[in-house]
């Protein structure tokens, strides 16, 4: 017995020795064909555990099918090596899915000034790498499981009642589908990607991940903000680099009516020309709006991502407020206030035959018959005036009722 043990022994040896010959001649092989690249060093990186691992089981499994001495736990140890066989081949395919993405990741870099087209293929790349792994891991824990006699006869059970088992999974797993579904529609229908400009949820940020079930967007000021993937086929959100990272963007000023309107358009074209955050495409100053005692300013800028507008908004606000401050502080804003007697008004106006003391005829106001009218149609009380009333008490006129 010990005879066959030792022939176990030697055979086990052997395999195991040319299995890892094997491996590192494959290595060196792959690396000494294309040298001159890049590629077989990120290949070798990512395979070489898990092909070595393969090839080294590979050989234990020809040593125990042919030399080993116990023929009734031999079934028992291959399919023990049959189930690390199937892990060990899904390992090596992620590795090769790892490999393969990284290297087209590699080909299209993001540091370029108008990227859309790159951050897309990034996106979809992301995707497709994680939906192939989790369907590698799924194919390779189905065939683990029915390498077993028992789970086989369950497989076919549950393949008998199909129709009424999709219906129960489907109820039982509707928001998690909802949200795969709505991830794959995301990424290929190009509505978002990874590091596009978002404003979603009243926040805004950049995609920092997009998975299958959820969008991770990192905020401004470094929290990361999780949403679901169904938020964004269902709640309305801003992409602000959607067709291109340019962008437009204002800055309001409440000025006084003396402001020189002019001043301040040749002052912002200085700033804007000697500021690298302008990209040149608009650059202007309207006045939109002259109510409640000021003029508002209307300044718009453009930059080439939302990052620089930002800075350059707030640089545009600061200088054209020293500006107006340093050389114009006529034009701040200010609040007027006209202090009469009633005098003035009374000898400015022209006397008009049956009015009040200078007052305009109109509908409701400036004579005797349109008081009558406002009297009718708003239902008012008439007031007696305190002269009147010592008029009318002495006699010399009748009070009013």
């Amino acid at each position: 017995m010990w005879e066959q043990w030792l022939t176990f022994i030697i055979t086990l040896a052997v395999c195991a020795a040319v299995a890892i010959a094997v491996a590192f001649a494959v290595t060196f092989a792959v690396r000494m064909i294309v040298r001159k690249r890049e590629w077989p060093a990120e290949l070798t990186r990512r395979a070489r555990r898990p092909f070595r691992a393969l090839v080294l089981l590979l050989g234990v499994w020809v040593a125990v099918a042919t030399t080993y001495p116990e023929e009734n736990s031999a079934p028992v140890l291959s399919h023990v090596i049959g189930m690390v066989a199937i892990g060990i081949t899904a390992w090596l395919m992620v590795a090769l899915v790892l490999f393969a993405t990284d290297m087209m990741l590699g080909q299209y870099s993001a540091d370029v000034p108008d990227n859309r087209h790159i951050r897309r293929i990034r996106t979809q790349t992301l995707i497709l790498r994680r939906l192939s792994i989790a369907i590698i891991v799924v194919i390779a824990v189905s065939a683990i499981l029915l390498t077993f006699p028992a789970v086989r006869t369950i497989g076919a059970s549950l393949l008998a009642s199909a129709g009424i088992a999709s219906i129960v999974a489907g109820l039982a797993a509707q928001s998690t589908l909802a949200n795969m579904f709505a991830g794959i529609q995301l990424v290929f229908s190009d509505a978002l990607r990874v590091d596009d400009v978002v404003v979603a949820g009243g926040e805004w940020g950049r995609v920092g991940e997009v998975t299958l079930s959820y969008v991770v967007l990192d905020v401004w000021d470094e929290r990361r903000l999780v949403l679901p993937c169904t938020y964004f086929t269902t709640q309305p959100f801003e992409n602000w680099t959607r067709r291109g990272s340019g962008i437009l963007g204002t800055v309001e000023l409440d000025l006084d009516w003396r402001t020189p309107v002019s001043r301040v358009r040749e002052r912002l074209t200085e700033l804007v020309e000697s500021s690298d955050l302008w990209d040149g495409r608009s650059a202007s100053v309207q006045v939109t709006d002259a109510t409640g005692g000021v003029v508002r300013v209307r300044v718009l800028v453009s930059a080439s991502d939302s990052g620089k507008l930002w800075d350059l908004r707030c640089l545009v606000r600061e200088e054209l407020v020293n500006f107006v401050r340093r050389e114009t502080p006529h034009a701040l804003p200010v609040q007027r206030v006209v202090l009469s007697d009633g005098a003035d008004a009374g000898d400015d106006a022209d006397e008009t035959p049956g009015t009040s003391t200078g007052a305009i005829e109109g509908l409701f106001s400036g004579s005797a018959e349109a008081e009558a009218r406002h009297r009718e149609f708003t239902q008012a009380i008439p007031v007696v005036r305190p002269e009147e009333a010592d008029a009318a008490d002495t006699g010399d006129v009748p009070a009013a009722r």
